[in-house]
């Protein structure tokens, strides 16, 4: 399971990106958005209504301590794809009542939402930071919370294991975890040399990592998870968006200009056959003509 966690200022914007998805420049588009995130409302607490009755109950716990300019913790919890089926909606519940233990906001405003719109289960819980009581959850480490968190869930519900940030491993680990993940990295700048030599667009060369097992994400940049779940940025291994094209430019030049050379060689190959005959019969000219004299 991966953990992931936020804080925020706007109730407002990321309620509306939970229920509607991006927002798009047509009401004709904002359907199709909203129709592709599929969502689905697991569970309220001590709160409850549509996106904006959300946004404005929480708006008004909030004002209880104005002091802070950050009310919103937005949390992510993603399950493997080999996880699928394994837990239960109260399952799911459970975990994220867990999560708000640990994160200390049990008793504050929370509404959870899954998206169906990618292949993977995933939750996404909006919390108020600000309890009834004007009092602040903690976001101290937040970052180490929700990895531990996330490591104590996969042995309880007996889920897939992810490695923890290094930066939350102990040294020993570190090691391990960087061994492993070069390797993951080396792996992937493989298929992308290969994909790159055999493509003539970024999509041909999304198909060809598809292929492989890699998920693509394209938009600006481009980014590979592997079977794993581990995720890169073109960048990290060489291959941003910009460098794919480079590198697909070069490789059509160099295609053409092997072709031409092919050309080139092959023209010279047909006017060396083509002389050939014109040599010998010269050559014999030049045999008669010295028989000729000697003969005088």
């Amino acid at each position: 399971m991966i953990g992931k966690v936020g804080t925020g200022k706007s109730f407002r914007g990321v309620l509306h990106y939970l229920f509607e998805g991006r927002r798009q420049e047509s009401k004709e588009l904002q359907m199709q958005e909203l129709e592709k995130k599929q969502v689905e409302v697991f569970a309220y607490n001590q709160c409850f209504g549509t996106r904006l009755e959300l946004v404005r109950e929480m708006i008004e716990v909030a004002k209880l301590n104005p002091d802070q300019s950050k009310p919103v913790f937005h949390f992510s919890l993603s399950f493997a794809h080999s996880d699928a089926g394994k837990l239960g909606l109260q399952d799911k519940i459970d975990i994220v009542e867990k999560l708000a233990e640990k994160f200390d906001f049990k008793d504050h405003q929370y509404v959870v939402v899954a998206h169906k719109d990618t292949d993977h289960e995933h939750l996404h819980i909006v919390a108020n930071r600000i309890g009834f009581d004007g009092k602040t959850a903690s976001d101290s480490n937040s970052y180490k919370h929700v990895a531990e968190f996330a490591r104590k869930m996969e042995l309880e519900y007996n889920i897939e294991k992810v490695l923890s940030p290094n930066k939350f491993l102990k040294p020993e680990q570190r090691v391990a975890r960087g061994q492993r993940f070069d390797n993951r990295k080396e792996a992937l700048k493989k298929h992308l040399q290969v994909a790159v030599k055999q493509s003539n667009n970024v999509q041909q060369v999304k198909q060809y990592m598809e292929q492989r097992g890699y998920k693509v994400e394209l938009g600006r940049g481009i980014a590979f998870t592997d079977a794993q779940h581990v995720r890169f940025k073109g960048s990290q291994v060489g291959y941003a968006m910009m460098d794919i094209e480079k590198k697909i430019q070069q490789e059509q030049l160099l295609r053409q200009q092997q072709e031409q050379n092919r050309q080139a060689q092959l023209l010279q190959k047909q006017q060396e056959e083509l002389k050939k005959p014109q040599q010998k019969e010269k050559e014999k000219q030049q045999v008669h003509q010295h028989t000729s004299s000697i003969g005088r």
